[in-house]
């Protein structure tokens, strides 16, 4: 396929490119230039008017929990999404299958819809959950990445006396695993060192939630009388996940062994647990994405996301922040975090995009490209949506 006469966000750095030709071959971008002539056997369509910019990758999510939505909505944190006795867990435990699945099928086609053409999901439910995403998943063209995990959780006296994981559960692991992309932990305040320990072995992707809470964060140091990042980081994850309530002693350690930390900040605030300070965790050297966390508490929209982000950020701090670094968050930030090539519009790179309409009602004139799509731009600008070469949403 080849797109003329398009705007675009060029490279990681989304270099703003006002016109320019596009050929799309096996998936992938094959060659990005003004003067590219198409063969006689390819499709070419004409895009003027149109900005392409790389398809967002909600780097975390839960959508197990689609069919919740707004349950238990003034109940604290730990009752509404505890993996043992919140009413998540409840939820994930006493639906039928089918039913969690419809649900999960309507999450994917509202990201789509949306522009998210790659999601990570921390799913529970042990290789049964896994199993029940990937089914849900199979005639979705939406991108995933599936984290699993043992439906496995310790409590305080547990982790004090630093128990290792029993053998059957144990025997899980690998199991999981051979399904899945990799781990997504709940915590370490549900895990002892063994186990973490135990867990960072794994060869494949390995993730966890830390310093969601204030409530967290004292527990950790309560139990084990260290904070519950340095624990977290036991796991030797590539990423961690919140980080809301992170000491700058704990960003400049994790900055040191990760890859980056995926903030989730209208959850955060959905929860009434605050909003995480990507100025601190910007300057301790933390490559940042962006996640909309459980749809249970929070809808599955990246647009949202970043204009949320920016002007809270802003308003908090009394200072101008670049919307070009929100934008790099729901895209290119996430496919460096993963290891993949998404996320960027650049020579060898999957064809994830997003088509937006320069003429729509809410952005002409578009003054600003990084400001019109962080704070104006929503699912009604979108032209289509291609996934892989392919459009799966929209027409051109």
């Amino acid at each position: 396929m080849l797109i003329k006469n398009i705007s675009l966000l060029l490279g990681k750095e989304l270099d703003f490119v006002s016109q320019t030709n596009i050929q799309i071959k096996n998936g992938e971008f094959k060659r990005i230039q003004p003067n590219i002539k198409p063969s006689t056997k390819e499709d070419s369509v004409d895009c003027e008017g149109l900005l392409l910019i790389p398809g967002f990758i909600n780097a975390h999510t839960h959508i197990g929990d689609s069919i919740g939505k707004d349950v238990t909505l003034d109940s604290s944190v730990d009752k509404k999404i505890h993996p043992v006795f919140g009413a998540k867990s409840k939820i994930l435990k006493n639906t039928p299958p089918e039913n969690l699945s419809n649900f999960m099928q309507n999450t994917c086609h509202s990201m789509i819809r949306k522009g998210i053409t790659t999601f990570v999901d921390f799913r529970e439910g042990g290789l049964d959950g896994v199993i029940l995403l990937k089914k849900t998943l199979s005639k979705l063209p939406i991108r995933s990445i599936i984290l699993g995990r043992v439906d496995f959780y310790q409590d305080s006296l547990e982790i004090k006396k630093n128990l290792p994981i029993p053998k059957e559960q144990a025997k899980k692991l690998p199991l999981i695993l051979q399904k899945c992309d990799g781990l997504g932990i709940s915590g370490a305040n549900e895990n002892s060192n063994s186990v973490l320990n135990h867990y960072s072995k794994t060869s494949k992707i390995r993730a966890i939630h830390s310093s969601e809470t204030k409530q967290s964060v004292s527990k950790s140091k309560k139990m084990t009388g260290k904070s519950e990042t340095i624990r977290a980081l036991s796991l030797k994850p590539h990423f961690l996940v919140h980080m809301t309530y992170a000491s700058k002693s704990d960003l400049r350690a994790a900055a040191k062994k990760i890859r980056g930390i995926v903030i989730c900040p209208r959850a955060n605030a959905s929860l009434a647990e605050g909003i995480p300070d990507i100025t601190l965790m910007q300057k301790a050297g933390c490559t940042l994405a962006l996640g909309t966390d459980n749809v249970m508490i929070n809808s599955p929209d990246m647009f949202r996301e970043m204009d949320y982000l920016w002007k809270v950020t802003m308003g908090i701090h009394k200072k101008r922040v670049n919307p070009k670094e929100i934008l790099k968050m729901s895209t290119v930030n996430g496919g460096k975090i993963l290891k993949k090539n998404i996320g960027i519009i650049e020579t060898g790179k999957i064809a994830d995009c997003i088509f937006l309409d320069k003429h729509a009602l809410d952005l002409e004139p578009i003054h600003d490209p990084y400001a019109s799509i962080v704070h104006r731009a929503s699912e009604s600008a979108i032209k289509a949506v291609m996934i892989g070469g392919k459009i799966v949403h929209g027409k051109l």
